[in-house]
Formats: structure tokens, sequence, C-alpha cells
């Protein structure tokens, strides 16, 4: 070996061992470039909220599942549904209820005087009372998609938000590198390391966020059916005491 190159093979090897770095993720974050500072505090913000979300959306659809366990259950228990409405009302709601006590106040409201004889006045009757039970369901599964957008969107955006701070990251590391003129291991991991923190912030965000999402909205999904099954159901219940005023059979007492 060349006297020289020896000296510069020592001269780095003593540079590299001088540095310090500290490379742990708050020691990193403090290294990095002012963006991606920037970045990495908007995805650990943006994975604070998702959990956020995650939480409470997981304990309200498992309360409104057991609650609506409950509900049918007295509802198919043989209670007349007058009384079963006058209990309720007095309950905590929740869309399931709320959906049975829009058809009633729908139903008592149009039979105060007299349950009508003709045919056209008690379709018209039907089609209020599900209208009504509709558009109460929808308000409510309107309230309880609040927040999926958010999981969406940051499980779609974060690994690119991530990406692009890792970009510019390494961009500085190399114009730094360049600066020095020293492309020795301890010099050049420091900044990548800095870099790439910011692509894990986005896939720590990203990840939970997609899996939430997808386990969230099958979960609104079979409870959306389910709301739809009892006013289909809660229907059928009123068509047979209108069937029963003109003479047929009937299962069930409503008012």
């Amino acid at each position: 070996m060349e006297p020289e190159t020896a000296l510069s093979t020592v001269d780095a090897a003593t540079l590299a061992g001088s540095v310090s770095h500290d490379l742990s993720m708050f020691g990193l974050f403090l290294a990095a470039d002012i963006v991606v500072k920037i970045v990495m505090l908007m995805l650990l913000s943006a994975s604070v909220w998702c959990w956020a979300i995650i939480i409470s959306k997981r304990r309200t659809l498992k309360n409104l599942n057991k609650r609506a366990d409950r509900f049918e259950e007295a509802f198919w228990s043989g209670e007349p549904l007058d009384k079963l409405y006058e209990r309720v009302k007095r309950s905590k709601p929740d869309p399931l209820l709320k959906a049975f006590i829009s058809g009633m106040d729908e139903w008592k409201t149009a039979t105060s005087e007299g349950i009508p004889s003709s045919e056209s006045l008690q379709a018209s009757l039907k089609q209020r009372v599900e209208r009504a039970m509709t558009l109460s369901i929808s308000r409510e599964l309107n309230a309880l998609e609040r927040g999926m957008t958010f999981l969406a969107s940051v499980g779609s955006t974060a690994p690119f938000i991530g990406l692009f701070g890792t970009v510019w990251g390494i961009m500085n590391s190399f114009t730094a590198i360049a600066g020095s003129n020293n492309t020795s291991l301890a010099v050049v991991a420091p900044g990548i390391a800095e870099a790439l923190f910011a692509t894990a912030l986005g896939l720590v965000a990203a990840i939970p966020a997609v899996i939430a999402y997808n386990v969230f909205s099958t979960t609104i999904n079979g409870y959306a059916d389910r709301l739809d099954d009892f006013t289909a159901e809660f229907m059928t219940i009123l068509t047979r005491h209108l069937d029963k005023r003109d003479g047929s059979p009937h299962s069930r007492k409503v008012a």
C-alpha cells in the first residue's frame, strides 16, 4: 500500500470514529431536516388520531350489536309493540331503537283518528312509516361512518407522505456528503437512517388504518343490513295488522 493511500485511509477511519450519532428514534427526529421533521410530525399525529378512531369505533360497534341483540330478543318475545315502544323510548338511543321509534311515531300519528279503511290510504300509511324508518337509518349510518374517510385517507396517502420525507432527506444527505468530500459509512449512514425513518412512520400510520377501515366497513355494512332486515320485518307486522282490520289473520298487536 502506498503511503498516501494508507494515510488517507487512516484519516477517514479517524474521522469516522470521531463522529458520534444518536441513532435512536428521537435522535433521528432531532437530526432530521425541518421539512422531514414536519412530515414526521404529520404522520405521528395522523397515527395517533387513527388509533383514537379505531378504539372508539371498535367499542361503539361492539356495543351496538349487543344492544341490537337484546332489542330483537324483546321485539320477538311477543310483547305488544305499543308497550315495547313506550319502554324503549326511555332507553339510551341507538340506530335500531331510533328506527323502531321513528316507525312507531309515524304509525301513531297517522292512526290517531283510526286506521284508514281504503287500500290507497293504507298503502300511503305504509310508505310513510317505511320512509320515516329509512330516513332515521340513513342519518344514523352517516353518524356511524364518521371517521371512516379519515382512516381511508391516511391508509392511502401516509406511505407517499413518508416517501416524500425520505426522498427529501436523502437529497439533503447526498448534498452534505458531496460538500464534506467524505463517503465513509459512518458519515453516510445517519443521514440515510433519518430519511428512511419518515417512510417507516408512514407505514406505521397506514397499515393499521387500512386494516381498521376494511374491518369496520364490513362490520358497518353488516349492521346496515341488519337495520334493513328489521325495517322489512317491522313493515310485515304492520301489513298483517292492516290485513287484520280487513278480516285477515295476523300475529302481533301494534296499537
